[in-house]
């Protein structure tokens, strides 16, 4: 069915304009081509066909829109005709003619004429026939597949611009996806200049048009689409090819997992001795053991390298677990682990968890909650990651664990207990695996036909292993089994490793392997779904299936790298459910279980299809030699269809003939095409290769194979289940993804060449991403549900399309945020949508396995290219199709496996044209649309009825003869091929079967080839019309020639020509094309550009004579080379370019010969110059003579200017010349002078010229306003005046004064409360340089803070902005600012905090290296890295690092000449200096360095006990300090706290190494890792690196001045160097310094505290803020700690540890500096701390009496304060206490050491027996106190604990009963006390434990006093331990029941008798009597009555 419409005529259209219209029905809307400068009538007669699949109903609309068409701005509509189509439903035909309705529903004058037509089910139809359309160049018909959308760009409310440049009017059409195009319409060739627009439409040209069009339209509103690059241009029917070659998949690389076990808290459990064991992959570590507690601290770090591929690191889990009381012996019990993988770590923000507490869990018991929290820190550091640590300083440790804990973003801190269920149901498609002789032989005695392979399947999860049972020789083998895995959920592990493995006697082997991702398969939004999967078919893809005993690309089986061949399909599910761990029935245990599933239905993964793949191999050229010389024929397989070795047929068991169409595909719209061919091609056999054939020579590097006119081809019939809507949703948003990376390129490419607008492009990409979004939603909802959608289908086509949703209403609000400002953050933004999408597109579940193309040379594989099925997939809607389906793809075939790596991977084994098209057996129809025309159809047989053959092979009728010519200008930034460090570069252009190449230039690495190829007599098969459009790529490779061997090769690009057809016009503005730059790729990595163009120009009936000549000389020096033509190469304009000559600097050896007599020659664009030759380098190795220049031509378009080559060549005896090494300058822009503007003249011009270097210095063209700016800056004073100020923040310059009495009166106020103030101001004896450190880490800890909160804030911002265009995430939003607000109340407390604390001068710790602070210090000298060339083959991997042979220092200017008069007449210009006027001289110079080492953090342990013992070594010129003697012990923190003297000479001695080394008893010692610094360069800078400027000036104490100079010298002279008027001292503390006027204190006091007058405080006032002064000011560097990281040249590029450090330098010609700060380490204090335990109280009572049973217990108390247990003191036991009271009186002393800034408690211990030293640990000073049940037998039962720190634990209770557990809650705030400031506390204090459910509880109370004395203090008043003398303490006051009973048997049976039992004994005594009564009575009653009855 068919809806048929016939668009004629428009007529009385008003004005003259360009037209188009468009034509919708059901919403699909097609556009006609574009009509230019219409009057009254646009003749548009296009013909347009909807396939229907449903009924049209009477009610249905058609509608046409006219709109007058813009190429910038949106299309304003004409007019619409809306019609109801229920006349048309009737009479099936009709012609109309009627007036169109404007915007307010009122008829206008204009009128459309058409003709429709509708063909029913049963193809009945009007009387029109096929005929009239068919001819119809322009109908856009179904059989096209190529339905053209309506694209919001093209209609949006706001405008939108065509596509400038060399591109044509479809790729407007082309709105969102880039195959989209209108059918096979093309403009009629009038319509030739429509593409003819600028490259890039010129700002004016846009404006001029808005103001014509738009009537002033904001220009913040206006998109561009357009494509910038040829090299971007996709085209209808040519798929982009892909540059990057080598697989970097399999490839190994370094990586290094660090982590540090810092201490565990809450370990479940009573009075254990931990030990961490550290897991990651099969390597494992242990920490020490810690004795009974259950926080114990550790402190370690650990280290593992690996060298795998990254697949293998990331999928290694890393394992900590608890072990309680390992030791030699037994291996201990298990406490709690937690499990992650290596690939969870690498995805956090700087590859690291810092700090975080880790939950530790039981895996063997999982009913049992969290087992304990430990903290580590955890990092994974690749190569070439640098780990930025945040900065570490003393800790608080009242550490939030439920805020910190280790898990990733977003995954919830109660995980709960999973079971993952994998069910195998069956495999097919094994492949052989043994070829075993018995096989063989019994094959050929007894006739069994045995399939040779015993698969079974391994699942690795977590670190766990399950597997199937073995299927004994199968190819099919069914298992239907179920593997269950239990792990934590969300699991941190981010793979599941399914692999089917061959089970074999010797050694079992991979089949194939596959992963599932975990995040693919489910989506923890609130809308999410837990994991789920299948029953779904995954394939697996390994090594080629020719069985050999030893394969080598077994690893490929493995799952490392891509798979060369299709290997086997796994049926699988995967389930998971939670688990309710409270329920009884429950299994514990996580161990993997292995059981029977019950199997599925055939049908469950989909209906088998029988589906058709058809190729066509239009060109295989650059086969490479090796493979040249034999026959060579080309495979091509999909799953085992078309496999030689052992492809199958039609799978027989499940092949069922279904009938007529299925329903579900009636959903679709539709049109069967296989109607026609019946079932009579049921047995067409498949082909599927090529013939053989023997290739011809191209060049001496590659062949090709003969394919001219005649193209083979292959096609395959197969059957697969019909899974092709999840392929189709995927290539909806990979279309999405292209379109949106394309229009990201294009606009990062505009950001870099500055074209004007790139704000309008960005806008533009975000409109179509939007459009294409929301028409994403639009398809993907009419995909109904088909019976055999997963579970996982369903869920996450609901995710996608709420995903697609969201992006497309974010992008439409981001669009309209995007302003000039701000578009390089909205890319980044844009940029996460990219990956975002990339994502969702890749579907888990497979369906169709993918093509592999293989080349065979004499039957050997040689090569092959690998094309995922969806990519050619064919499907009816347009966006659905593959991208590469029905397209002419250009695909290079690359080698299998390792062998691919490296260089062997880079060069191209074949490059091929292919066309591909694989879809549904009955949609075959129109397999052959999308080749190129003219072709005719050669069939394997003849004979009647077989037309619905496909063809073996196609013959082209048409061709086209072209002339292709490529201008190749230059290249630059090229690969350094050979040893000198240089190349011979020449260019190789391919192009069709042809090779040309550019000649050689030698020796570097930017060739200006400056050469035209012209490649005559190129014959292009096919229709002239669409080689205009789409011609073949055009390859080029760059090479260097080597005078032996061949040519290196260096790179490659391609790109496209621009085609003119023999009826055009060469005029601009196509022509002549523009000189562009093509990025080079050498494998992977970019290796250069090239500036060329390309052009095609078709050669006409009447030859040559039509092409434009070929002008310009045959350069006669060259030989018969031409040279690029003028209207192609650049202007050029006159430059000088001035070199300053500084100096050479760590020359290496060269040749073993060491560099003698060096000098440099430096050349840009074939001019140049040498500097004076240094005669002895070792002597002196500056240059004498220090500016030259010389004069040279450069384009005007600085983008295009050639980089500048610097050279260092040694001049040896004999004119005999050896290169050094060399330097390439890629880009000179830094570097380019511009003369002040005329009109900006006003200040003097000595200033002006004093900056012409200066400018340079501070990059760019240097502008400051002019004029006399006086600034008076008083109101905000910048200097601090001591007693008043109050710093805010420490970044804010805001200066608040806050009147003393007020803080004074708060004291009071306070002390009336009876609260304790903190000491405020300390004493200025205690300060030291320590103090001002730490005050400094805290202020840089602040500002981290600062950032932190800051960068949340804005991020909570721009989500509000975001949010407001998408009330959907409103949810989201408030759970994600709940963190936010607490971040943000924290910091405001903390700032409250922080001014309290006291005032002390602070210095400026960098967290990174100086240099990066100050750029390097390249203000106006510059470095430049000498390079040396590639020594052997496997160099590739050699880092650039590697590659220095030496520095030279010097720098450049560039300007055009000549330069204005006024420049070079100033006072003091120097004519031999040029541009470098008053830089200072570069003779020898003395000087004293003196180099601060603080500490050393986080080193990489060099000793097996995971420790180092470090110490510094520093080297100068010969100088070399060794700081042997003073190593420290055992640490990997060190502190040294040294400084070291030396004297040095610049420029001999200048650059400096700090390195720490690892003392070791025996051997030598290791290298842990090294810094080096350029003294030089800090010392000639002007930013004054010599000496830091401290922020206060003083003369004494710990802050004193250290530089010789004054603040008032240094002042006068930075005034005198800049000549600048100043400095001025006034009246009233001011200065002036030309025009800004400093304020400050003026006077200064003394060590007596006396007053003096002085104007130092107002000088340093200026230099602080020196980077104010106009002109010449520059930030000075403040008085600071840099941190430098460690790195040792055995692990380059991975962090060793980093040192923080300072240098300073004093010119030895100047007064001799001070003595050096003391920095030396604090020494500890000792204290004594004596601790009072008076009582216990309700302490639980843990014994039964033997007698009575009653509960008692034999209490005592234990106290311990240093980490360990090792000084652990115990009361005596107070007996037999009934009711948990005790009484002590007793007494312990704690005698430490503590470092009062660090609050830490230093130990000094050996590790071990064996140890050589005792080793320093610092600890927090926590004291502990248990309390413990004594007995006798047994051991002592642990009844509770409490930890005291000793810096900040709660107040006592005053008596028992106010004592509680919530004292020691986490979450309760209480008053907290310090005894290092209380020195005495006493009071009662709760003792806890955890109980079974791991809750806390009260087990008892006790009464301490704590008293902290100094060591001198204790000395003068010693107490005795316990209770003993000296000043002992009195006998506690026991009750008499407080004795042992086995000791005093008699005091315990009077106990017994007398107290317990005394009552029980009396009434004993009294029951047995009245029973003796009672027994007399009877015993004599009797015989009494006898008595008295007989009277007796």
């Amino acid at each position: 069915m068919a809806l048929i419409v016939h668009l004629k005529t428009v007529t009385d259209l008003r004005g003259k304009g360009d037209r188009i219209a468009k034509v919708t029905f059901r919403g699909l809307s097609f556009y006609t081509r574009v009509l230019e400068n219409c009057e009254d009538e646009a003749r548009f007669d296009e013909t347009f066909r909807w396939p229907i699949a449903s009924n049209i109903d009477g009610n249905e609309m058609l509608e046409i829109q006219v709109f007058n068409y813009s190429k910038v701005f949106s299309n304003r509509l004409i007019g619409t005709f809306l019609m109801v189509l229920q006349k048309v439903v009737e009479e099936a035909q009709l012609e109309v003619t009627d007036t169109l309705i404007d915007d307010n529903n009122s008829a206008i004058r204009t009128s459309v004429s058409i003709g429709i037509r509708y063909q029913t089910m049963d193809r009945s139809v009007g009387a029109w026939n096929d005929g009239e359309f068919l001819d119809n160049p322009n109908m856009p018909s179904a059989a096209d597949g190529n339905f053209q959308f309506e694209t919001e760009s093209l209609l949006s409310g706001h405008s939108s611009a065509v596509s400038p440049g060399k591109s044509h009017f479809k790729r407007v059409s082309k709105g969102v996806f880039s195959a989209m195009k209108l059918g096979k319409m093309r403009p009629p060739k009038d319509d030739g200049r429509k593409q003819d627009e600028p490259a890039v439409l010129e700002t004016e040209d846009l404006d001029r048009k808005a103001m014509r069009l738009g009537g002033g339209l904001d220009p913040d509103t206006i998109s561009l689409a357009s494509v910038t690059a040829v090299t971007t241009n996709v085209s209808n029917k040519r798929s982009k090819p892909d540059i990057k070659m080598e697989p970097s998949a399999g490839r190994p690389m370094d990586y290094q997992v660090s982590i540090t076990v810092i201490e565990a808290r809450q370990l479940v459990g009573l009075n254990m001795d931990p030990v961490v064991c550290v897991e990651v992959g099969d390597e494992k570590k242990y920490t020490s053991m810690k004795e009974s507690t259950n926080c114990p601290y550790y402190n370690e770090y650990f280290v593992f390298d690996f060298h795998v591929p990254p697949d293998v690191m990331f999928d290694k889990i890393i394992k900590l677990s608890v072990i309680h009381s390992k030791n030699l012996l037994r291996s201990g019990t298990l406490v709690g682990s937690f499990k992650m993988d290596v690939g969870t770590v690498y995805t956090q923000p700087e590859h690291q968890f810092y700090h975080k507490w880790a939950i530790l869990s039981d895996p063997d018991d999982i009913t049992a909650g969290v087992k304990g929290y430990l903290k580590c820190d955890v990092a994974v550091v690749g190569k070439g990651d640098n780990i930025k640590t945040p900065h570490k300083a003393n800790e608080t440790d009242e550490d939030d664990i439920e805020g910190n804990l280790l898990l990733p973003d977003g995954v919830p801190p109660e995980r709960q207990w999973a079971r993952f269920y994998i069910k195998i149901f069956r495999a097919e498609g094994l492949p052989r695996m043994n070829t075993s002789i018995m096989a063989n032989v019994k094959k050929a005695l007894i006739g069994e036909n045995k399939d040779l392979v015993d698969p079974y399947v391994q699942v690795s999860f977590a670190g766990q292993k399950g597997k199937t049972s073995v299927q004994k020789s199968s190819y099919e083998p069914m298992w239907n089994e179920q593997i269950i895995f239990t792990e934590m959920f969300p699991p941190l592990c981010k793979r599941m490793k399914v692999q089917i493995r061959d089970s074999d006697k010797v050694n079992d082997v991979a089949i194939g392997t596959h992963f599932i991702d975990l995040r693919k398969i489910s989506n923890e939004g609130d809308k999410g779904f837990l994991p789920t999967f299948g029953p779904a078919w995954v394939n697996m893809y390994g090594s080629t299936r020719n069985y050999t005993l030893m394969d080598e690309h077994q690893d490929l089986n493995e799952g490392l790298g891509e798979g060369v061949s299709f290997r086997a399909r796994l049926l699988l599910s995967l389930a998971v459910e939670i688990l309710d761990t409270s329920s009884p029935d429950l299994t514990s245990s996580t161990e993997v279980q292995v059981e029977g599933a019950p199997p599925v239905a055939d049908n469950c993964t989909g209906k088998m299809e029988e589906f058709f793949l058809f190729g066509a191999f239009l060109e295989a050229t650059m086969i490479d030699r090796r493979s040249g010389d034999k026959p060579i024929n080309f495979e091509v397989t999909i799953g085992n269809y078309g496999n030689q070795i052992d492809g199958t047929t039609k799978p027989s068991r499940r092949r069922k003939k279904d009938g007529g169409d299925g329903v579900e595909e009636d959903s679709e719209l539709l049109q069967n095409s296989s109607e026609d061919e019946g079932d009579e091609d049921g047995e067409m056999l498949s082909v599927s290769s090529t013939p053989t054939m023997k290739p011809f020579i191209t060049d001496r590097n590659y062949f090709h194979l003969p394919y001219f006119d005649r193209k083979p081809c292959i096609y395959i019939k197969s059957w697969w289940q019909d899974q092709r809507r999840r392929l189709y949703n995927a290539n909806i948003m990979d279309k999405i993804a292209d379109k949106l990376e394309e229009g990201l390129n294009d606009v990062h490419e505009m950001i870099k060449t500055e074209k004007p607008y790139p704000e309008r492009r960005l806008r533009g990409v975000l409109e179509e991403l939007s459009s294409s979004c929301f028409r994403f939603v639009t398809l993907a909802n009419k995909d109904q549900n088909q019976n055999s959608r997963t579970k996982l289908d369903r869920e996450r086509l609901k995710s996608c399309m709420r995903e697609l949703e969201n992006m497309g209403t974010q992008a439409k609000t981001l669009r309209s945020q995007v302003k000039k400002n701000t578009v390089k953050d909205k890319l980044k933004l844009v940029q996460n949508f990219l990956q975002k999408l990339r994502f969702l597109a890749d579907e888990p579940q497979h369906s169709i396995p993918d093509i592999f193309i293989w080349m065979m040379s004499n039957n050997k594989r040689i090569a092959y290219a690998r094309i995922p099925s969806k990519d050619i997939l064919y499907s009816i809607v347009e966006e659905e199709t593959g991208k590469d389906c029905g397209k002419v793809k250009c695909v290079f075939l690359k080698l299998p496996g390792k062998r691919g790596f490296g260089p062997a991977g880079w060069t191209v084994q074949a490059k091929m044209e292919v066309y591909l098209w694989l879809g549904l057996n009955k949609q075959r129809k129109d397999f052959l649309c999308g080749l190129p025309c003219g072709f005719e159809e050669n069939k394997a047989v003849k004979g009647p009825g077989l037309q619905s053959f496909p063809p073996i092979s196609l013959s082209y009728t048409k061709k086209q003869v072209f002339q292709l010519r490529a201008h190749m200008y230059q290249a630059r930034s090229l690969f350094a091929a050979d040893s000198s460090g240089l190349s011979d570069p020449f260019a190789r252009v391919f192009f069709n079967t042809q090779s040309q190449c550019t000649e050689v230039l030698n020796e570097t690495l930017c060739p200006t080839w400056d050469q035209l190829l012209v490649f005559d007599n190129v014959e292009l098969y096919g229709d002239a019309g669409e080689m205009r459009d789409d011609p073949p790529i055009i390859v080029i490779e760059v090479y260097d020639q080597d005078t032996v061997g061949k040519a290196d090769f260096m790179g490659r690009t391609f790109a496209k020509p621009v085609v003119k057809m023999a009826d055009e016009g060469y005029c601009s503005p196509r022509f002549p094309p523009q000189l562009e730059y093509y990025q080079i790729y050498r494998g992977n990595s970019t290796a250069g550009d090239l500036l060329a163009a390309f052009e095609l120009l078709q050669i006409g009936a009447s030859g040559k004579s039509d092409l434009p000549p070929i002008d310009g000389p045959t350069d006669m020096e060259r030989g018969p080379i031409l040279p690029v033509p003028l209207g192609i190469r650049p202007v050029l304009s006159k430059y000088r370019v001035e070199i300053l000559f500084w100096g050479l600097r760590d020359l290496k050896r060269v040749n073993l010969a060491q560099v003698d007599r060096p000098r440099v020659d430096i050349e840009c664009a074939g001019k140049g110059v040498q500097s004076a030759l240094i005669q002895n380098y070792k002597k002196n190795p500056n240059f004498s003579t220090l500016v030259k220049w010389f004069e040279v031509d450069l384009p005007e378009n600085e983008l295009l200017h050639p980089p500048l080559n610097i050279r260092v060549v040694d001049c040896r005896a004999f004119g005999r010349y050896t290169l050094v090494g060399s330097h390439a300058v890629s880009s000179l822009r830094k570097f380019i002078y511009r003369p002040p503007d005329k009109k900006s003249q006003h200040w003097n011009t000595a200033a002006r010229l004093m900056n012409g270097f200066m400018a340079l210095a501070n990059g760019g063209p240097y502008s400051r306003p002019t004029g006399e700016i006086v600034v008076n800056m008083e109101p905000e004073v910048p200097i601090k005046k001591m007693e008043t100020m109050v710093k805010l923040e420490a970044n804010s310059d805001a200066v608040v004064k806050v009147d003393v009495n007020e803080d004074e009166k708060e004291k009071k106020k306070k002390k009336k409360k009876g609260e304790e103030i903190e000491e405020e101001e300390p004493d200025e004896s205690m300060l030291d340089w320590w103090s001002k450190y730490f005050a400094s880490i805290e202020t840089l800890k602040e500002q981290l803070r600062q950032q932190e909160a800051a960068a949340a804030e804005a991020e909570e911002k721009e989500e509000m902005e975001i949010a407001e265009g998408s009330k959907a995430q409103a949810k989201t939003k408030d759970k994600a600012k709940a963190p936010k607000e607490d971040k943000k109340k924290k910091l405001l407390a903390e700032q409250a905090e922080k001014k309290n604390k006291q005032k002390i001068d602070e210095l400026k710790v960098f967290n990174k290296e100086l240099e990066t602070e100050f750029d390097n210090f390249e203000d106006w000298l510059h470095t430049f890295n000498l390079l040396r060339g590639k020594t052997g083959d496997d160099d590739d991997t050699v880092s650039e690092e590697e590659r220095i042979v030496g520095r030279f220092k010097g720098s450049m200017c560039v300007y055009k000449v000549p330069l204005p008069e006024d420049v070079t007449r100033e006072a003091g210009y120097d004519p031999n200096f040029g541009m470098f006027q008053g830089i200072p001289s570069n003779d020898p110079i003395n000087v004293l360095v003196r180099v601060y080492v603080v500490r050393a953090t986080d080193l990489h342990p060099a000793d097996i006990n995971g420790k180092a013992d470090p110490y510094v070594v520093i080297k100068l010129g010969k100088t070399e300090i060794k700081d042997k003697e003073n190593y420290i012990s055992k640490q990997l923190n060190p502190v040294f706290g040294k400084s070291f003297d030396i004297e040095a000479t610049f420029p001999m001695e200048s650059m400096l190494t700090v390195a720490v080394y690892d003392w070791d008893l025996v051997g030598t010692d290791d290298l842990i890792g090294e810094t080096k610094i350029d003294l030089e360069n800090r010392y000639y800078s002007k930013h004054r690196a010599t000496c830091g400027i401290s922020q206060t000036y003083a003369i004494h104490g710990y802050n004193m001045w250290r530089d010789p100079m004054k603040p008032t010298q240094i002042l006068s002279k930075l005034s005198k160097e800049g000549k600048i008027d100043g400095p001025h001292y006034g009246p009233g503390g001011r200065v002036k310094v030309t025009n800004r006027v400093f304020t400050g204190p003026t006077e200064i006091e003394d060590e007596n505290g006396q007053k003096k007058q002085t104007d130092e405080h107002l000088a340093l006032s200026v230099l602080q803020h020196w980077e104010e002064i106009p002109r010449v000011g520059c930030r000075l560097v403040p008085e600071h700690v840099e941190t430098r990281p460690l790195l040792n040249p055995d692990k380059p590029g991975i962090e060793q540890g980093r040192l923080e450090m300072w240098v300073d330098m004093f010119p030895m010609d100047m007064p001799a500096p001070g003595p050096a700060i003391d920095i030396s380490p604090r020494k500890p204090k000792r204290y004594e701390l004596r601790v009072i335990i008076w009582n216990t109280d309700e302490v639980i009572l843990e014994d039964d009496d033997y007698f009575t049973g009653e509960k008692s217990s034999d209490i005592f108390v234990r106290g311990w304060l240093k980490g360990q247990q090792e000084d652990k003191q115990d009361t005596d036991v107070h007996y037999h206490s009934l009711t948990g009271e005790g009484n002590f009186n007793w007494r312990f002393l704690f005698p430490f050491d503590y470092l009062v800034a660090e609050e830490k408690i230093v130990i000094s211990k050996k590790e071990s027996m064996f140890s050589w030293d005792e080793t320093e640990y610092k600890i927090p000073a926590r004291l502990t106190l248990q309390v413990w049940d004594a007995d006798h037998f047994s051991a002592d039962d642990f009844l509770g604990a409490i930890e005291l720190d000793l810096n900040r634990f709660p107040r006592g209770a005053k008596t028992a009963k106010q004592c509680s557990i919530d004292m020691v809650a986490p979450e309760v705030d209480l008053p907290m006390v310090s005894i290092f400031k209380q020195k005495r506390v006493k009071g009662w204090w709760p003792f806890v434990a955890r109980n079974e459910n791991d809750e806390m509880e009260l087990t008892g109370k006790v009464e301490a006093e704590l008293h902290l004395l100094s060591a001198e203090e204790a000395e003068k008043c010693p107490a005795g331990l316990g209770r003993n003398e000296p000043d002992p303490l009195e006998k506690p006051n026991r009750p008499d029941t407080s004795f042992i009973w086995f000791l005093n048997p008699l005091k315990s049976i009077k106990y017994l008798i007398c107290n317990r039992y005394k009552w029980l004994i009396i009434k004993i005594v009294l029951a047995l009597l009245l029973i003796a009564m009672v027994a007399l009575f009877l015993y004599s009653m009797p015989g009494y009555m006898v008595k008295k009855l007989l009277g007796a």
